[in-house]
């Protein structure tokens, strides 16, 4: 006999098991952080039950033997029976109804039947691209709503001729919202902990919208009954169909019962896939754009036809790789029929629940490697699709009881996304989106919005024309504006004016203000500020086009991927004629490879697509200087008298003032206002990890605002609030109060909240930078404003010639406000900080936890003490204390290996650049407390002695105690007491060299994670180890240019960097 297994499960408490581990709202994120931690296989008990849960191929596979394992409803299938009986989806495999409808709807679902359904389906797809096209390119489409108004709409026409018309009224139609709260009700009343009765309020709402799905569906076939048509929709193929085997009819109660699961069952899936994929295709621009050009190529400009269906592979593979990695159904649940053993070993029961994770099982590293968790549809193209293991992709079920209504769900999602991608360009509506998931029967995106913008210049007029394959009237195409051309604002306020930034920091987004804020002065009206990525496929003409942006390690940022996907794609050497661009580029030295790739990039492909750059590019090295002053100096000396030259700009039509037109009064009444790109946490602990008299560093620990996700590696941006001293002397100079309101009025654009009253401390303390090194245009600003002509000169020279000492001494605008007393409020804008996690979700998936060093020491201008706003800010928060805060990803590199049981992973880092390591061996210590096995782990840190800043220095010995990771440790006060006698980080890297070969000879991923010095120290020591393996190992000399290049050419493969200033 063979020898058993236990399968693992978590701790569990009397009576109620493991209930609480389980979060009600999304328990597919509680499934899926326990498999993280437990494995392939994990058991839960639950009040009444037990389930077992499998997120391995290979076990998966197994499961889906049908002589083993059947489907039997349990959990909420079980409750959605109580609407619709012994429907297709619900029903138990030996009820007789299940077999009479299955056999007499397959015909329905045939070839042949889907292909007539398809003018219904272009009809109900028309309707929402009307609907998008009239919201216009500024207003945010709920993309989850919308897209199941779509589905429902669809399979209500298609299946039984009714129209819910959800496109034309503001509700939806009381079964809509009926079948929304059954669903959700039926999740809910499988976790009951409570006696019947306290429920009684839930229990008569749920048996009233039953009511009304039965009645609805009901009135319909009753409708159809009086009046019969010769439709070839699923109603009559139910009413007039015969099952083959028993020659029965179905009868009208199982026709209701299935009515209403088609609706329940269809709409949620395909709105949910649709919802998916056009979030996965604006977070993977390239993927968007091979789409595009594929609709672009097969269908062009004409009406789409039945016949394109099939000729669209790419579209086909996206589908596919969605439904991989966000299959709207979750879990496959069956049953063993006898006792048996899973893999020979684990032990599973006769009617024990058994449920197939396919969220884990579809990203399986076995299957789909090491990038399986990457949107990737090149990997479910039709060759490398059909050579998937047998299992490998389930979204549409398992064997007999798999989705009757593929074909049809298929067809209606490739029609709607080939008619999306024709007519339109999208963009998030917020670019720094993650995903959020709402989970009822299904799992859809939450708060998922974008923006859609018309293509061709069309107007909605003209998409309704080519939707139903018209020509649009001539008049409709003399009167609308030739494609990308800008029309002059009706004002007359100055010439027109694009200004598009890619920004992920919000450096670019600031700069771009600037320019928006200074427009008007110069003789220009600013038409449209936006991410670049609204620009993508439509520049406008015929007035000038600012173009601001970074690169992220040779990336472009979140918000102008798309765009930079268009431009380098362009093949038509005079597609941009009549576009005038200018580009100023923002990047990072330590980004050798990539230094200034993606803003030289777009200067050089815009001016070979046939557009005129008006200017020379700008460029700045956030790393080496002050990029607003070096953005200044460019726009100043350059970029606005290039402008003025090719516009052939009057002095009359510009001005001399420096000042920015902002209008500042101070009244009494009290109000608030937020900030809108984050959300407010909650902060529950904090603390000091280093001794008294060492420099602080502090840990804290934060909730995350509801839906918000992480992963161990990612960021948390901060909204910081200037340190309460320096809030002090900025009230103190302006003589205010501290319950003083101010209201702030503008001429021109602005990002300082206007037109509102608020309380001057929190306009000092939010919205203004005080802290920051004064720019060459702020000091302009300010000897403008100078009353005395002495400090109006010497601000001058500092505006100039003597502005290396305003960096030197990191002088900043208050300081010159204090020294020089006659002069005005200047405006600068307060960006967030960015600071790695030291947490892992394994942990606690709804709190972080951050380490970070809190900076106060002498100011070099010699004007008190200088303060780091973010870290000063984050060490006075206490237990109970809200903030504004949200999730970053990292680099998709910067993260724990797939496959955790097989890459070893070596981590270096010196200071709080631990924190993201932290996080990695937290999630480690949970996998290994749950009894996985996992490959080793090497850490190396650096800090100054032990016992003073060694920090978590009893956590990671008890990691190290349990298995988790092997410490190295370099201190540089007291070399002698660490390993190897290292004095930094990178002597305890050459002390265990032998290891660290080892581990990368197996596979091994490394991380860096610390100041500049580090990343240059342990590069050394890296190239110096390759360097003696090369000649040990394969006895040939490589020179120290040779190993560079090798490590160099490794970046974000093997090894992965997280290096600040």
């Amino acid at each position: 006999m063979s020898e058993t297994t236990p399968i693992p499960e978590p701790p569990g408490l009397p009576f109620i098991g493991h209930l609480t581990e389980l979060d009600r709202e999304l328990p597919l994120r509680s499934f899926a952080s326990l498999a993280d931690k437990y494995g392939e296989i994990y058991r839960l008990r639950l009040p009444g039950r037990t389930i077992v849960l499998a997120s391995s191929h290979h076990i998966v596979d197994e499961l889906c033997d049908e002589k083993r394992f059947i489907k039997i409803p349990k959990g909420p299938l079980h409750e959605i029976r109580n609407g619709v009986h012994d429907g297709l989806f619900t029903a138990r495999i030996e009820e007789p109804n299940w077999g009479i409808a299955h056999r007499v709807l397959m015909p329905a679902f045939g070839p042949m039947s889907i292909r007539n359904m398809f003018d219904e389906m272009h009809e109900i797809s028309s309707q929402l691209a009307m609907k998008w096209a009239r919201y216009g390119p500024h207003n945010p489409i709920e993309v989850s709503d919308d897209f199941t108004r779509l589905a429902l709409d669809t399979l209500a026409l298609c299946s039984m001729g009714y129209r819910f018309n959800s496109y034309y009224t503001e509700g939806l139609h009381p079964f809509v919202e009926a079948m929304g709260d059954f669903l959700t009700e039926s999740g809910n009343r499988t976790n009951r902990t409570m006696p019947t009765w306290f429920y009684r309020n839930e229990d008569a709402k749920y048996w009233n919208d039953i009511e009304t799905l039965r009645k609805t569906a009901d009135d319909v076939l009753q409708e159809r009954k009086r009046n019969p048509s010769d439709r070839k929709d699923l109603m009559n193929a139910m009413l007039n169909g015969v099952d083959p085997k028993t020659g029965q009819h179905m009868s009208d109660a199982s026709i209701t019962d299935n009515l209403i699961t088609f609706l329940i069952a269809g709409h949620e899936t395909t709105s949910g896939t649709l919802s998916f994929a056009f979030y996965e295709l604006l977070k993977h621009p390239e993927a968007y754009r091979k789409a595009q050009e594929e609709v672009d190529t097969v269908i062009g400009k004409g009406p789409i036809t039945v016949d394109h269906m099939s000729k669209l592979p790419y579209i086909n593979a996206i589908l596919r790789e969605t439904l991989r990695i966000d299959s709207p159904i979750s879990q496959i649940a069956v049953t063993p029929k006898e006792d048996t053993l899973l893999q020979g070993k684990y032990p599973v029961y006769k009617g024990e629940s058994m449920s197939m994770l396919l969220k884990k099982m579809h990203a399986d590293p076995a299957v789909y490697g090491d990038d399986a968790q990457e949107f990737k549809p090149e990997r479910m193209l039709d060759e490398p699709f059909n050579k998937l293991p047998k299992n490998a992709w389930k979204p549409f079920g398992n064997g007999l009881r798999g989705c009757i209504g593929r074909p049809f769900a298929w067809q209606e999602a490739t029609l709607a996304m080939a008619m999306l991608l024709q007519n339109f360009n999208f963009v998030l509506d917020d670019p720094s989106y993650s995903l959020a998931i709402k989970q009822t029967l299904t799992i859809k995106p939450k708060n998922f919005r974008m923006r859609a913008t018309l293509r061709d210049g069309l107007t909605p007029g003209m998409l309704e024309h080519r939707l139903a394959g018209r020509e649009p009237p001539t008049e409709a195409l003399n009167g609308h504006a030739s494609k990308g051309t800008a029309q002059s604002p009706s004002d007359g306020s100055g010439k027109p004016m694009t200004i598009l930034y890619g920004s992920n920091s919000g450096t670019c987004e600031a700069l771009a203000q600037r320019v928006a804020t200074d427009a008007s002065r110069q003789g220009f009206k600013v038409s449209k500020i936006d991410i670049l990525d609204t620009a993508n496929g439509n520049l406008p003409k015929g007035q000038p086009v600012v173009i601001i942006t970074a690169s992220y390690e040779g990336q472009p940022p979140d918000n102008a991927a798309h765009f930079v996907s268009w431009v380098e794609n362009i093949k038509d050497r005079k597609a941009l004629e009549g576009v005038d661009y200018a580009v100023f580029g923002v990047g990072h030295h330590d980004w050798v490879q990539t230094f200034h790739r993606i803003p030289k990039l777009v200067d050089t492909k815009l001016e070979e697509a046939g557009a005129t750059r008006v200017v020379d590019i700008g460029l700045t090295d956030v790393g080496a200087s002050d990029a607003f002053a070096d953005f200044e100096t460019w726009e100043d000396d350059v970029f606005w008298p290039a402008l003025k030259k090719q516009y052939g700009m009057s002095a009359g039509e510009t001005e001399s003032s420096q000042g920015v037109g902002l209008k500042v009064s101070i009244t009494s009444p009290r109000t608030s206002t937020l900030r809108q790109d984050v959300m407010e946490g909650l902060v529950v602990a904090t603390r000091t990890l280093t001794a008294e008299g060492e420099p602080v560093k502090k840990h804290v620990e934060i909730v995350l605002p509801s839906d918000e996700t992480y992963r161990a590696g990612d960021y948390l941006a901060v909204l910081p609030i200037n340190p309460k001293q320096i809030v002090e002397r900025a009230m103190r100079k302006f003589h205010l109060p501290w319950d003083s309101h101010i209201t702030i009025g503008s001429d021109g654009m602005t990002s300082l909240p206007t037109e509102t009253s608020l309380p001057a401390h929190s306009i000092f303390g939010a919205y203004v930078e005080l802290s920051q090194p004064a720019t060459k245009r702020n000091i302009s600003v300010l000897a403008e404003a100078a009353k005395k002509d002495e400090e109006q000169e010497a601000l001058k020279k500092l505006a100039n010639e003597s502005y290396e000492e305003v960096l030197a001494r990191r002088i900043s605008v208050l300081d010159l406000l204090e020294k020089y007393e006659s002069v005005e409020l200047p405006k600068v804008s307060l960006l967030t900080r960015h600071s790695s996690i030291s947490s892992s979700p394994l942990w606690n998936p709804s709190h972080v936890t951050l380490t970070f060093s809190v900076l106060e020491a002498p100011s070099k201008s010699g004007q008190g003490v200088h303060v780091g706003v973010a870290s000063s800010y984050l060490a006075s928060l206490a237990a109970g204390d809200k903030l504004h805060i949200a999730v970053r990803p990292s680099h998709a590199a910067f993260h724990l290996p797939q496959d955790v049981e097989k890459t070893p992973i070596i981590c270096v880092a010196a200071g709080t650049g631990l924190a993201p390591f932290r996080g990695f061996m937290q999630e480690r210590a949970a996998m290994v407390a749950a009894g996985r096995k996992l490959a080793p782990a090497m850490l190396f840190v650096g800090c100054r002695e032990p016992g003073r800043d060694d920090l978590y220095a009893e956590e990671l010995a008890a990691w190290e105690k349990a298995g988790v990771v092997a410490v190295r440790r370099a201190y540089s006060r007291k070399p002698e007491a660490a390993d190897g006698g290292g004095k930094y980080v990178q002597d305890a890297l050459r002390a265990a060299d032998d290891e660290v070969a080892k581990l990368w000879s197996d596979g091994a991923k490394f991380y860096i994670c610390g100041s500049r010095a580090v990343g240059e120290g342990v590069k050394t020591a890296i190239v110096e180890i390759a360097k003696r393996e090369a000649q040990r190992k394969e006895g040939k000399e490589i020179t120290e240019e040779q190993a560079a290049k090798w490590w160099e050419g490794l970046r974000n493969t093997r090894y992965a960097t997280d290096v600040f200033d």
